[in-house]
């Protein structure tokens, strides 16, 4: 399941700027809560725009678009192979992002405490890094396709944290075991963790879309049954 990058007729709306380190978009909403969207390898600002609208009508919208390049390809870390990552990147880029998202809340006035990070593929990664490496940032998160970042020195303390991971039992780039290891390593640290599987591949279905917004609607309101 693919999502458009804009909305019908070319309009994109919202707030798109460069300021604050990161070109990025941002919505602001009426629930009081907001989505940091973190797109996948090859995805940019606009393209979980439809997919948190879908998953958090009402919540505010933030999507920074990665700053690392492969082959043309924006991401928000290195890799040094399918599924090797750039450790001492990882880290610079996630204490990176979350200086942004700090300055963020400051600049467009949301609230901290009700942020929820909406993560695919490298994206969830790295919003399973600022999970691991920046606890409390984050209210919750939603991680399509996750895999194990990084194994933290010091266990962070995560009670309190909320996250919902989808994965396919079929991924071929992420497989079950990383992806159960990563909710064992959350479980660990604290967090209430719902595992939902599926028996597709690395691409979004229907039905987790749902899943996850029946999930998030529990926890920052709306109508889950959309």
């Amino acid at each position: 399941m693919f999502w458009p990058s804009a909305e019908p007729g070319g309009r994109r709306g919202g707030i798109l700027t460069e300021r604050l380190d990161f070109e990025h978009r941002f919505l602001p909403g009426e629930s009081g809560a907001t989505l940091l969207l973190l797109h996948g390898t090859g995805g940019n600002e606009d393209d979980l725009i439809p997919l948190g609208r879908e998953i958090g009508p009402g919540a505010a919208l933030l999507s920074p678009r990665g700053k690392v390049l492969e082959n043309g390809m924006p991401r928000y870390f290195r890799r040094l192979a399918e599924g090797v990552f750039d450790m001492e990147d990882l880290v610079f880029r996630t204490h990176e992002l979350a200086d942004f998202v700090r300055s963020a809340a400051a600049e467009y006035g949301f609230d901290p405490e009700r942020l929820y990070a909406v993560g695919y593929s490298n994206g969830a990664n790295i919003a399973a890094s600022l999970l691991l490496l920046h606890p409390g940032l984050l209210r919750g998160a939603v991680l399509f396709r996750a895999m194990v970042p990084l194994e933290p020195e010091a266990a962070p303390d995560l009670r309190g944290t909320a996250i919902f991971m989808s994965s396919g039992r079929r991924d071929p780039l992420v497989p079950p075991a990383s992806a159960e290891q990563l909710a064992n390593i959350l479980r660990r640290a604290g967090a209430e963790v719902v595992l939902n599987w599926h028996d597709g591949g690395h691409g979004l279905e229907i039905s987790e879309i749902g899943a996850a917004r029946k999930w998030l609607s529990a926890r920052i309101g709306g109508d889950g049954e959309g």
